[in-house]
């Protein structure tokens, strides 16, 4: 059980792994599997030599080590985190399997500091409606965080599933935007400044928008919506014969908890409802389970995540005929698995 690189994307500076959701039980993500992404390497960095600056439209400007933020009141919570460019390839083709095409999402126990102390220690101007995260990358990835989500659940994290964060995850400090697209979460976190406006990075203008089907870009679809998949049985995998068969799979929702987990084995002809397993926590993964007794016949399963916003997670062709096939990012579209008579599992578009 291994990350494995995304298709083509082997030894590049603009590295990612995925993580293998179908060999996963329960909704966190252990450190050695938790999916990477990185825009120019993963930087060697002395956490004593590191600090985190504060500065703009603040009352002053601040400079922090790792140790003077541990000194400030801790917190842990188990979040997802997930690529904005997670299922991109399910836009135009079909993955193999469910590492391939939901890979890039983990959950993970995160702690670290409420960003909204460390702001109130500088000091927030009334002006001040935005922040400039910069990491320490080669990069210097950059993104533009609304005032409103920094001082909501924002948090300055140093430790990751009980363990200081390791270096492809941002060591020794990162930001944690729960429900956000992931690459907002930034690594190696070494500036944030406070500005009236967002500050229109390379990440939020040529990278990190939506083409639309009539040309323009959305800008600024931070938000995770409402996703599920089915792990097993998926993609790649066989049934050895007809019988009782369990399905599982992870539901989340960048916007709060999952309310309810429809799975249909018939590919949405109808539907019923599974069973959420505890805990259910906001912007977390949730499993769930539907006991099943398949008769050896071919069968197409998938299944369908409400939040507690009432969002419904869309058929493909209900995404397609909304945001055409450009996009890229942000792919939401209900995961159809076709079982055959033989037992195999195979990625089907429905």
């Amino acid at each position: 059980m291994v990350r494995v690189p995304i298709p083509g994307r082997v030894n590049t500076t603009t590295a990612a792994s995925l993580t293998p959701l179908q060999r996963l039980y329960g909704i966190v993500t252990p450190n050695g599997l938790v999916f990477e992404r990185h825009h120019a390497g993963v930087p060697d960095i002395p956490p004593e030599e590191h600090r985190l600056l504060v500065h703009g439209l603040a009352a002053r400007a601040l400079s922090f080590t790792v140790n003077d933020l541990m000194r400030f009141p801790s917190v842990s919570r188990i979040h997802f985190l997930e690529c904005s460019g997670n299922s991109a390839g399910e836009w135009k083709a079909k993955g193999s399997n469910v590492q391939v095409t939901h890979g890039l999402l983990s959950c993970c126990e995160w702690t670290g500091v409420q960003l909204a102390l460390v702001l109130q220690e500088a000091g927030i101007d009334p002006r001040a409606k935005w922040l400039l995260a910069e990491g320490a990358d080669a990069a210097a990835m950059t993104r533009s965080i609304p005032m409103d989500k920094a001082l909501d659940d924002a948090l300055l994290v140093y430790a990751q599933n009980g363990e200081m964060l390791r270096p492809e995850q941002g060591y020794p400090l990162r930001l944690l935007l729960p429900g956000f697209e992931g690459n907002m979460s930034v690594k190696w976190l070494r500036r944030l400044k406070l500005g009236d406006a967002p500050f229109m990075t390379r990440e939020e203008t040529s990278k990190y928008t939506d083409l639309m089907p009539d040309g323009s870009a959305r800008q600024f679809t931070f938000v995770m919506e409402a996703k599920s998949v089915i792990v097993r049985p998926s993609g790649g995998q066989a049934l050895p014969r007809p019988g009782f068969v369990e399905i599982y799979g992870y539901a989340w929702s960048g916007r709060g908890r999952i309310r309810a987990v429809d799975v249909s084995v018939d590919g949405g002809q109808s539907w019923s409802e599974a069973r959420l397993e505890e805990p259910v926590l906001p912007k977390c993964l949730t499993a769930f389970r539907l006991p099943w007794q398949w008769d050896g016949s071919p069968a197409v399963l998938q299944s369908r995540a409400v939040d507690d916003s009432g969002y419904v997670q869309p058929p493909r062709p209900v995404l397609l005929a909304a945001r055409g096939v450009e996009s890229y990012y942000h792919y939401n579209a209900i995961q159809s698995w076709r079982i055959g008579s033989d037992g195999r599992v195979e990625n089907v578009h429905a």
